[in-house]
């Protein structure tokens, strides 16, 4: 009974794809007959003749012909079109007349269902229209494998769709592989091939009914393979094997123009990290008394450095954030520095064999200042010395007390008199002298704060008088003055975050997304309590939650190699669905947030979930956005929502009451858009 409701469901499915397209053929042939004035033709090219046809078996031959009823054009070939399994030598595609000349180069593997996947690579030649998710179709064996299997693929972090996406699938039983150690993606190439289109949604066709390993690759230069470090990539954790997943639905998204599905397979793709050989790649001094050396791999191993004519306690050292670049602060009057400093270098190198030595490199830095010519002016006008010294104060106008007083000075400091400084609340005419203190960032030397207990909507003076400031080359600011407003949380909204860890030793970044996904505050190293963020922009919002699984207070990347899943991220709903949090001026909100049931274990149906209803949500605002165009011709619609396809909070895909015919796919092949069997 299985079988034969199956194959009544391809039947089905072959009828209505094919009702859905001869709509379109009668549509084209009225249009046709218009010789002037006519609307403007919307249809993609249909194909008329496939030469060998599609779904040919014991297929033997070296050129495939695919004529047309219009002229084509070709389109973002090496980015749109790819074969299932990936050949060793691409296809070569060339127009002939109405039609595209296929010429297969590579020697095709025995028994294997091949399809060319076009993509969107064919548009009619006048109008541009294209022809969404063509697919040829031959077999050198006796059959075409015919199951499908749907997934959708986003960003590990951010959890954004990924469109354009590659499915790598590798059969199981080929090859033997380590539990804690995969390079299958670069010891060959995958057995099927399927991609994702623009709402991170895939359906992978003409799969056997056998286990795959699977992954997914974000291909950023189009030469369909896995770069490490380049790409995102992602994979499943254990094998999926077509023929055990089921039946999902499968429809045609009329707003977006291509077939899409209910997925059955989720990837979170993160960057991988990529070997990189050690070596010294640049020595610069961009200033007199700053060195960089530039390293090709973060974190080197540098075993001694030595100057000439300078002291090691009076050189700073510095790494970047991303530990690959040193910088060295010389603490050295500027008068004692000579033009070219030399030194040397020891650290360990990368060998012809990839192999770390110890290797010295001499150093020859060379820094000259060159005076800029003077204008002409009177003569009896003195020319006013330049103070050297540079120091940036972010205190004028409104200061958010959350964020205090940030100071960022061009060189280390070597000293401070902070008694010097004075910091006064003004108050109704009345003057009242505030304590501060002053705190150095972990991350970066050169960036000081001013911290005091600030009083919301009150006046501010801060002085600080010259020679306050000393840096490392003996240099002192001049008097600096600020008078400034702190901010007050009547004119923000404030939201209050319950949290209730999975235990109490569980640890969690909470991060607030402003409506372009940028982080505007975050609290790392969360644990079961309550958290506070305030002075939030009115508008809307939203909260992501990284479950911080190392207490590192930060979101770490998986690792293909070790098969590790990168840590899970969660976007906090309030309502199913709802996960954009609007925010007004002087209003509180306050959410309770269970980890255990944010973080509980995925499951696809949840996942089907969401995207429906963040699809029903990217309908209602099209439909908003459509009713705005018509109210306010030529005005930009503002209707709180994106309806793009990779934005957050409005991925997926035609869900729902998005328009179109929908229909169950499950485990079986289709004829795609075009098709003319």
């Amino acid at each position: 009974m299985a079988r034969t409701a199956r194959s009544v469901d391809v039947i089905a499915l072959k009828l209505l794809v094919g009702a859905m397209f001869a709509v379109g053929l009668l549509d084209r042939c009225a249009n046709s007959v218009v010789l002037q004035g006519g609307p403007r033709d919307t249809l993609p090219p249909r194909v008329v003749s496939m030469k060998p046809p599609w779904g040919a078996t014991n297929f033997k031959d070296k050129r495939i012909t695919i004529m047309f009823d219009e002229y084509i054009q070709l389109k973002d070939q090496q980015k749109e079109f790819f074969t299932s399994p990936l050949m060793g030598k691409p296809p070569v595609l060339s127009i002939r007349g109405r039609g595209v000349q296929i010429d297969l180069k590579d020697t095709l593997r025995p028994n294997t269902t091949y399809a060319l996947d076009f993509g969107g690579a064919i548009a009619d030649n006048n109008e541009g229209n294209v022809l969404q998710g063509f697919r040829y179709v031959f077999s050198t064996g006796d059959y075409i494998d015919s199951l499908m299997m749907s997934g959708y693929t986003v960003d590990g972090y951010t959890k954004d769709s990924i469109p354009g996406t590659f499915i790598f699938l590798y059969e199981a039983s080929k090859d033997t592989l380590s539990p804690d150690y995969d390079s299958l993606l670069l010891l060959r190439k995958p057995d099927a091939v399927a991609r994702a289109k623009n709402n991170g949604i895939f359906i992978g066709q003409n799969l056997k009914p056998v286990p795959y390993r699977a992954y997914a690759i974000d291909d950023k230069n189009n030469n369909q393979q896995y770069d490490p470090g380049d790409d995102r990539v992602g994979f499943l954790d254990s094998l999926v094997n077509p023929a055990e997943l089921g039946e999902f639905n499968i429809w045609f998204d009329t707003s977006r123009k291509y077939f899409t599905a209910d997925p059955q397979t989720y990837f979170r793709l993160f960057t991988d990290q990529k070997f990189m050989r050690q070596f010294l790649s640049k020595k610069d001094r961009p200033t007199q008394s700053r060195i960089e050396l530039i390293f090709n791999a973060p974190r080197p191993q540098i075993n001694s450095l030595t100057l000439e004519g300078i002291d090691s306690t009076n050189i700073i050292r510095d790494f970047s954030r991303q530990r690959d670049t040193l910088e060295l602060w010389l603490s050295v009057p500027p008068a004692d520095l000579p033009d070219t400093i030399k030194g040397s270098i020891t650290y360990l190198k990368h060998d012809s064999l990839n192999v770390l030595q110890p290797v010295t490199e001499k150093l020859a830095l060379f820094w000259k200042s060159f005076e800029k010519k003077k204008k002409d002016k009177d003569k009896d006008e003195e020319e006013k010395p330049v103070n050297p010294f540079k120091v940036t104060v972010e205190a004028t106008g409104s200061v958010n007390p959350e964020k205090n007083i940030p100071m960022v000075f061009e060189y280390p400091l070597k000293s401070i008199d902070s008694t010097a400084i004075s910091l006064i609340r003004v108050a109704d005419d009345r003057k009242f002298r505030v304590r501060f203190s002053m705190a150095q960032d972990t991350a970066n030397m050169r960036r000081w704060t001013i911290k005091a207990p600030w009083t919301a909507g009150q006046k501010y003076h801060l002085e600080i008088p010259s020679g306050v400031f000393e840096n490392i080359r003996g240099e002192s600011n001049d008097t600096l003055k600020a008078e400034f407003t702190v901010i007050s949380p009547d004119d923000y909204a404030t939201i209050v975050l319950n949290i209730t860890g999975k235990t109490p030793d569980s640890q969690y970044v909470l991060q607030l997304l402003d409506q372009s996904g940028r982080v505007v505050q975050e609290r790392p190293h969360a644990r079961t309590g309550k958290y506070t963020f305030q002075y939030v922009d009115p508008g809307t919002v939203r909260i992501r939650v990284v479950e911080d699984m190392n207490s590192n207070g930060k979101w770490d990347d998986g690792n293909l190699i070790q098969r590790r899943q990168p840590e899970r991220v969660e976007i906090y709903a309030p309502e199913p669905g709802k996960e954009d949090i609007p925010t007004k001026a002087n209003w509180e909100v306050s959410y309770n947030i269970d980890m255990a049931k944010l973080f509980a274990p995925v499951r696809i149906e949840d996942i089907v979930a969401q995207l429906r209803a963040r699809e029903q949500q990217r309908i209602i605002n099209m439909i908003k956005a459509q009713q705005e165009r018509k109210l306010h011709p030529g005005r930009t619609p503002m209707t709180g929502g994106s309806t793009g396809n990779n934005t957050p909070g409005t991925t997926g895909s035609g869900f729902g009451n998005a328009g179109g015919s929908s229909f169950t796919g499950g485990n079986m092949m289709t004829n795609l858009p075009g098709m003319n069997r």
